[in-house]
């Protein structure tokens, strides 16, 4: 049998020693349990203002892709000289009824932000706006300019990986009405690369100011979003975890339940009488390249070097107050002008 598309990435990743703890143990709540812990997780839901998803792995298993430390993972049967079982080819793979869940969640107007450590589109074939979602290894389906940072989803899986040049130029119009021309790479990220820092930059900030970080289908192995849960902790927050595997988050959790997304998913859904629509969005076609992220600079940003004197926070009303020294790198040592800026910032 020819070796999926989903196959193929694990397959064309560096080689690197190691890839964690594998074929770790999987644990089922009873049902009795599952429903108790549900409808604590639905409670939690309807507390929150706003609410952070870290997904993994383990919420595209239902949809045919597997994962890569469970019991029948790709890297744990590569050890045993195996392939799994299930494979399907990522352009065929449909979202599982957890990435059409967490959409309709959103759109029952909660303050809701994806962290995904996928690959494999799913949240955007759910409908998912890609302004709420954090792709933090990438997307084998998008492309990225390498000079204005926009992003283009295709409609087939880009050919490599690694942050490679696609052969594809940026065509979108910059400011002086001219294309920008800007060389395209694929977004998927080997072992070595560097996350990409706005979208990191966006998911610390989205956890240091969630209430409910929720957890799924991922064993936090993986650095630094194995971390981030703790900024929400640390700010007062809530941490559930939904995962088959004991991970190492769970001595902090608030809830730690043992069972499939999927069913945890069907459950509170009917909880919390939400209607999940099971519509796969509007991609591109094959040849087609789409514009879905916006440049994250216009121009390059004047070198300026900031130093922060003074914080002062003022809890009575939630602003930040911040002195901030500003010295333009390109002055002259001697005539250099330094100004004292005072920012508020209002917390949200």
């Amino acid at each position: 049998m020819q070796p999926s598309m989903s196959l193929n990435y694990a397959a064309s990743l560096s080689k690197y020693p190691d890839k964690g703890v594998l074929g770790k143990e999987e644990l089922i709540d009873s049902a009795t349990k599952v429903e108790e812990k549900v409808a604590l997780l639905a409670e939690a839901i309807r507390r929150a203002q706003k609410i952070v998803f870290i997904t993994g792995a383990g919420i595209s298993t239902s949809s045919g892709i597997p994962d890569f430390r469970g019991p029948n993972g790709v890297w744990t049967l590569e050890e045993k000289g195996l392939q799994p079982t299930i494979n399907v080819d990522f352009d065929l793979a449909k979202p599982s009824f957890t990435h059409f869940a967490l959409n309709s969640i959103l759109k029952s107007g909660k303050s809701c932000y994806v962290i995904s450590q996928n690959v494999d589109n799913l949240h955007l074939k759910s409908g998912f706006p890609r302004e709420r979602l954090s792709e933090l290894h990438g997307n084998i389906f998008t492309e990225r300019c390498l000079s204005c940072g926009r992003e283009y989803l295709r409609g087939v899986p880009t050919k490599t990986i690694g942050l490679k040049k696609t052969g594809r130029l940026c065509t979108t119009l910059k400011s002086n009405n001219r294309p920008c021309r800007g060389k395209l790479v694929d977004s998927v990220l080997d072992w070595e690369d560097s996350l990409p820092w706005d979208e990191l930059a966006e998911s610390e900030y989205q956890c240091s100011m969630a209430d409910l970080c929720l957890i799924l289908g991922t064993s936090l192995q993986i650095q630094p979003v194995g971390n981030m849960p703790f900024k929400t902790k640390r700010h007062g927050g809530e941490i559930i975890i939904v995962n088959l595997q004991k991970t190492r988050m769970d001595q902090h959790a608030d809830l730690v339940i043992h069972e499939k997304c999927d069913k945890v998913f069907r459950l509170l859904c009917s909880e919390l009488k939400i209607k999940v629509e099971e519509g796969i969005a509007n991609l591109p076609c094959s040849n087609e390249l789409r514009v879905i992220k916006e440049a994250y600079r216009s121009d390059p940003p004047p070198i300026v070097k900031y130093k922060v004197k003074r914080i002062k926070v003022c809890t009575e009303d939630d602003i930040q107050s911040v002195n901030i020294k500003t010295k333009n790198a390109d002055s002259d040592k001697n005539g250099s002008t330094i100004k004292t800026t005072n920012i508020a910032l209002k917390l949200e």
